[in-house]
């Protein structure tokens, strides 16, 4: 085979409507941004089968107000009326929402799209940092997020490092809000992350 091997650019950039200004998207998503995606898709996937509550990854654009369409990593919705044209898009605030973080988008979702999802009724949000591996769980009550927890997952080789009693801290699994029943392994999230 001769020749460079580019990437391949996509013709229609994704944009967001993001305060009433149209805001490019990187044009494509890094590995490890690739593999929570998945990740979160067969997580919720698996728990969501058989229910009402319908999840969407990455591409499924979000209407919650006239200056915010916004285009979230990953979201649920348990409202089949907020689904739209067939599943073209959502209109409403989601359940549940996740971004997340790049150095480019990193400012917007922790800032302004958390307070548009919290003012619109997101009942939970999480931010996701693949670089370092963690979680912020964002919990909706009485009309404000609250930081439920920030949590981090280590590599078996970061554990060598830490005492016996450093280990038996550390949290390695923790409940959906939104789901009671549901517990998340931070180790299921960040499968193949950072490999």
């Amino acid at each position: 085979m001769e020749g460079n091997l580019a990437p391949v650019l996509y013709d229609e950039p994704w944009e967001e409507l993001i305060d009433g200004k149209v805001v490019a998207m990187s044009p494509q998503p890094t590995l490890n941004h690739n593999s929570v995606v998945l990740n979160l898709s067969r997580i919720f996937g698996n728990y969501l089968l058989g229910k009402p509550c319908r999840p969407f990854g990455d591409g499924a654009d979000l209407y919650l107000t006239e200056k915010d369409h916004f285009i979230p990593d990953f979201m649920i919705v348990c409202d089949k009326d907020k689904i739209k044209h067939g599943g073209r898009y959502v209109e409403g605030a989601p359940d549940f929402v996740v971004e997340i973080l790049s150095p480019r988008t990193s400012r917007r979702d922790k800032g302004y799209k958390k307070d548009v999802y919290e003012r619109c009724g997101v009942r939970e949000y999480w931010i996701i940092n693949p670089l370092a591996r963690s979680i912020e769980q964002y919990v909706l009550e009485n009309g404000a997020f609250t930081l439920g927890d920030v949590y981090y997952y280590y590599r078996p080789y970061e554990l060598d490092d830490m005492t016996d009693e450093e280990k038996a801290e550390l949290v390695t699994e923790f409940r959906c809000a939104l789901f009671e029943d549901m517990v998340v392994r931070l180790a299921d999230v960040f499968y193949y992350v950072g490999e």
